[in-house]
């Protein structure tokens, strides 16, 4: 995820997430020190994989909010053929930047610094998975479904996280595929005209 108002960031990493699948297995992602930066929980990201294992070989993913690049990375480690991430904020970026550089097969991914609202409009479009994870506080997700719905294929998957007591819903050809919710968050997988 990004944030709409970042602070400066400390110099270094205040933590760290790893990928937990896949050829990139065991890969450190920092965390640095941001408002609104919320890494999507181990958890919750082993549960979402396994729901996605099937569809995830040779799709073309965006993370729209990429923040640590969890979600992103995550599923090209597991077999996407190409994911596109998108972090407003440029030290995030530079930095996800320098760990697919060293990464086998990092060229599959593509770090965009950029407003995600602001570049969905002229974006290529043409995406098999989307991952809507933005910064709560910023209450982006109605706008980012809207602008991301003509960005995906008619198949496409859709994955949704937010606070519990929150439940943005995309438009009326998504489907709920799988849901599920932590103390802290709800996440939910859709898909386009799925059962």
């Amino acid at each position: 995820m990004n944030r709409r108002n970042p602070k400066p960031a400390s110099a270094s990493p205040t933590g760290a997430v790893r990928i937990i699948g896949g050829d990139w297995r065991g890969t450190r992602l920092p965390v640095i020190d941001r408002d609104g930066l919320r890494p999507t929980a181990d958890r919750v990201r082993e549960t979402l994989f396994n729901w996605l294992q099937p569809v995830l070989p040779g799709a073309r993913v965006i993370d729209l909010f990429a923040g640590t690049g969890a979600l992103g990375l995550e599923a090209v480690s597991r077999g996407a053929r190409e994911a596109v991430l998108i972090e407003r904020d440029p030290q995030l970026a530079e930095g996800l930047r320098q760990i697919a550089a060293k990464l086998p097969g990092g060229e599959r991914v593509q770090v965009i610094c950029a407003d995600a609202l602001t570049w969905l409009r002229t974006a290529p479009g043409g995406f098999d998975l989307a991952f809507v994870d933005p910064p709560f506080a910023g209450n982006l997700w109605d706008p980012a479904l809207a602008a991301l719905d003509g960005q995906l294929l008619e198949n496409a998957w859709l994955y949704v996280e937010s606070p519990v007591e929150r439940s943005p819903i995309p438009g009326s050809a998504w489907r709920p595929h799988r849901e599920g919710r932590t103390r802290e968050v709800r996440y939910v997988l859709y898909r386009r005209g799925g059962a």
